[in-house]
């Protein structure tokens, strides 16, 4: 047990409500390294790891090189506009229309101030991995335990993709009325990490890899609906962070389950039994989980549940996300990039249906410990030293813990029964998007 993992939890969640809610720039770069200082700990903390601490370690210094960029973005922006209030920036960029009359706005010089938030977006979406900045969170995503991976894959994007919409949303429409907006560069990361994150996801045989991969594909949609800025757009935005959240939990907490529930079984396949760092992150194979289905059914069909609403198959939550995106891309004109999408769905499919193939179809490869078959396990209940009960039990009493179980049931219902309840979490989506806007 490791009793640093609250604090520097809070310190991670400080900064990232921190930045959602700061409109001054200092305050921006003082938020993200807080949030970004407390996940580099976070990824070493197991010290008795090589493998999380060397990508931890490049996870700190790729860290460093995107927060000089947010540093460089920032620094341009207060050279230029002589402010570190985002209110007062959105005023000047807001007067764009008349930005070209030099007798009203002599200083003022639009195509700067786009750039600079052009350099501030590469910074952020360095953070979030979104590709053609992604080339560390694989192997991060990889090497550090699979309980600090599941922290860092949603909790450490929420924060930052949430400012980036208010920041578009501040700045877009205004600076539109030159030939070069920042968001055009949201878009190329859109396209890029789409074709990326499906493209390379299908060569890859590591779990953790094709999860990294899967993000930055579901980072393209994220990315196109803040880019496009309209209404429907924000409503589908608020939504898909929503989903992505509720799935990827659920699929890192399975992912975690699955480890924790071959404990007592063996496998003679010597590559399984040679993997690194096998106490931190148990499964790290796609095919360490062929033929799962026959060891625990609802631990299978619950990670087979949420894989088909990763892929976009109706009625599950993840079709109505990307519904809703390709929806506003469609209506604001952007039918290239809808294609390119709806493609890149169907080719993610490929990997995704493998691993429910190979869990559903594959024969199982692992044997219950034989050392274990007929074991009894003494265990008593001491209360201030004073003996309450002793009772015995076998290696099949032990079952997973009550959090899992719960937390896993309540997200793949909320996954697998959207299409009943839909109402509610547009609304929320809607209310959010008001609070967010008009504060």
């Amino acid at each position: 047990k490791i009793i640093e993992y609250p604090l520097i939890m809070l310190f991670i969640i400080t900064g990232s409500v921190l930045l959602i809610s700061t409109s001054d720039l200092v305050s921006i770069f003082l938020s993200i390294e807080l949030q970004s200082y407390g996940l580099y700990i976070l990824s070493t903390l197991y010290r008795n790891s090589e493998l999380a601490t060397s990508g931890g370690l490049t996870y700190f210094l790729l860290g460093g090189l995107s927060s000089c960029l947010i540093l460089l973005g920032t620094s341009l922006l207060y050279s230029n506009s002589g402010l570190t209030n985002l209110d007062g920036l959105y005023i000047i960029t807001s007067l764009g229309d008349i930005a070209n009359n030099d007798s009203i706005l002599y200083w003022y010089k639009h195509h700067y101030i786009n750039m600079s938030l052009l350099i501030l977006s590469v910074g952020f979406l360095f953070k979030v991995s979104a590709a053609p900045f992604h080339f560390w969170s694989p192997y991060v995503y990889d090497a550090i335990p699979t309980i600090v991976t599941t922290f860092v894959v949603i909790v450490a994007k929420i924060s930052i993709l949430i400012f980036l919409l208010e920041l578009v949303h501040h700045t877009n429409n205004s600076l539109f009325t030159s030939e070069f907006s920042w968001t055009s560069g949201l878009l190329v990361s859109s396209l890029l990490s789409l074709l990326i994150g499906t493209i390379v996801g299908l060569t890859q045989f590591r779990i953790k890899r094709l999860f990294a991969y899967s993000t930055i594909s579901h980072l393209g949609f994220i990315l196109l609906a803040l880019a496009i800025n309209s209404i429907e757009s924000i409503q589908a935005f608020i939504f898909y962070l929503i989903q992505y959240s509720l799935s990827n939990l659920n699929a890192f907490l399975l992912l975690i389950s699955i480890g924790f529930s071959l404990y007592f079984y063996v496998n003679n396949n010597k590559e399984y039994q040679e993997l690194l760092d096998k106490n931190n992150s148990p499964i790290q194979l796609i095919s360490q989980i062929k033929g799962f289905f026959y060891i625990y059914p609802l631990l299978a069909l619950s990670f087979a549940i949420t894989m088909f609403s990763f892929v976009g198959i109706p009625p599950l939550i993840g079709f109505f996300a990307k519904l809703m995106v390709l929806s506003a891309a469609l209506a604001s004109g952007y039918v290239f990039l809808t294609l390119i999408a709806i493609l890149t769905s169907v080719i993610s499919a490929v990997y995704y249906l493998n691993i429910v193939k190979q869990i559903f179809f594959d024969e199982c490869e692992y044997l219950i410990n034989p050392e274990l078959l007929n074991i009894d396990i003494h265990a008593s209940i001491i209360k201030k030293d004073v003996l309450i009960e002793k009772f015995r039990f076998k290696y099949s009493n032990i079952i997973l813990s009550s959090y899992l179980t719960i937390s896993i049931s309540i997200l793949t219902l909320i996954i697998l029964l959207f299409i009943f309840m839909p109402q509610e979490w547009l609304s929320m989506a809607n209310i959010l998007a008001l609070i967010l806007f008009n504060p």
